[in-house]
């Protein structure tokens, strides 16, 4: 695309990322959000880990998350150096607890899974996995080690993107989005709930679940998928928090515990298909903090800092939506649902692509919306059961 004025709908984690990367690469981006680096992306755990993710029947997904999982590295020294402030990047891995002989078994699913990709993880003993991590207790028997699944501090992500943009000259308007504008079959900007149209050559909606109101060309393709998360803070003589980040099945129910500097914790996520609700339920903190400290005993000494809700953007098949759909000049990249902080640079790298007119990274391709488009994938939501 030769154009120049981009503008992109949707201040989270990917729209930041793609605005920057655009930005960089000479474009006049406008972000368009009343709330930038709120949301999903706002209380997302942080997890960088797309093999722990795995699932059958997902191996498009897994090599997208593997291909983005390497940039990584790069992609946080390249925004550390613009915003000139650390972006909380931890590369100390992810161990994978099981309980209950039903637990241990799913994971022996997953690892020979795995094995089958030729991505092979190490199977551990429950005292091996105390080795590792001495703050996991005695209830977790058996477990997986995964050095490269890693992990970031999303806030600090955030602030670091949002400064890196700022100091890329990308501007911001608080307004609302209502739509893409668009003229004989043609965009030609934003629709604002207040006030002008923001006039561009080219928009990218990146407004996460609620992506699909944006333009009748996104209907049915992205939905909301509440998760609930903690945050938690070690008091004094409480026992120290993991170096690691901590996955682990409790009697079937998954939950994570992702360190933060300080002897932090976000402890997350249930998920439960609840349409635009953000309430905090007392189901969800209960179940929470219950299965933490079964894996984790240490964690009911810590203090409960905050509890919160978010807003996955689910699609039809658990892929994100990449690609240019609709009228010429709208881009989209939205879907991510629980990938959004992991996929970013390799979204931000597959929009960059987009906007010169290049081929998007090979794992990206798989991300097309015009999969839907070729009757690949009827647009109803798949349940995700994990």
């Amino acid at each position: 695309m030769s154009s120049e004025r981009l503008a992109v709908i949707g201040g989270g984690v990917i729209g930041l990322s793609c605005a920057w990367r655009a930005a960089a690469d000479g474009w006049t981006v406008t972000v368009v959000d009343p709330a930038p680096r709120s949301g999903a992306s706002w209380v997302a755990g942080g997890m960088l880990a797309p093999v722990t993710e795995a699932w059958p029947g997902e191996e498009d997904l897994l090599a997208l998350g593997v291909e983005s999982v390497a940039r990584w590295p790069a992609f946080a020294a390249a925004v550390a150096e613009a915003a000139g402030q650390p972006v909380g990047l931890r590369a100390d891995g992810t161990v994978v607890a099981a309980t209950g002989s039903g637990d241990r078994d799913e994971l022996d699913a997953l690892a020979a899974h795995l094995a089958r990709l030729e991505r092979s993880v190490e199977s551990l003993t429950g005292r091996a996995l105390r080795r590792l991590e001495p703050a996991i207790g005695p209830d977790v028997r058996a477990g997986l080690s995964v050095p490269d699944d890693l992990a970031v501090d999303n806030r600090m992500l955030l602030a670091a993107l949002v400064t890196a943009a700022e100091k890329t000259g990308i501007e911001f308007d608080a307004r609302s989005a209502d739509g893409v504008a668009t003229e004989a079959g043609r965009v030609t900007g934003v629709r604002c709930a207040e006030g002008p149209d923001i006039a561009a050559d080219v928009v990218l909606v990146c407004a996460g679940a609620h992506s699909a109101a944006l333009h009748p060309a996104l209907t049915g393709l992205v939905r909301p998928v509440k998760g609930e998360i903690l945050r938690l803070a070690r008091r004094p003589g409480a026992f120290p928090a993991p170096r690691r980040t901590v996955r682990a099945l409790v009697d079937g129910r998954p939950m994570y515990a992702v360190p933060r500097d300080g002897d932090g914790l976000v402890v997350g996520a249930t998920q439960a298909e609840q349409g635009f609700d953000t309430t905090v339920t007392v189901g969800g903190v209960r179940d929470l903090l219950r299965d933490a400290e079964r894996v984790l005993p240490g964690v009911a000494e810590y203090a409960l800092l905050e509890v919160a809700a978010g807003l996955r953007p689910g699609s039809p098949d658990n892929l994100p939506v990449i690609g240019a759909l609709g009228p010429d000049g709208l881009l989209v990249a939205t879907g991510h649902h629980r990938n959004g902080i992991l996929l970013s640079p390799i979204t931000a790298d597959a929009v960059a692509a987009l906007l010169r007119d290049e081929p998007v990274p090979e794992p990206v391709r798989a991300a097309d919306p015009a999969r839907f488009t070729h009757g690949e994938e009827s647009p109803g939501a798949r349940v995700d059961q994990r």
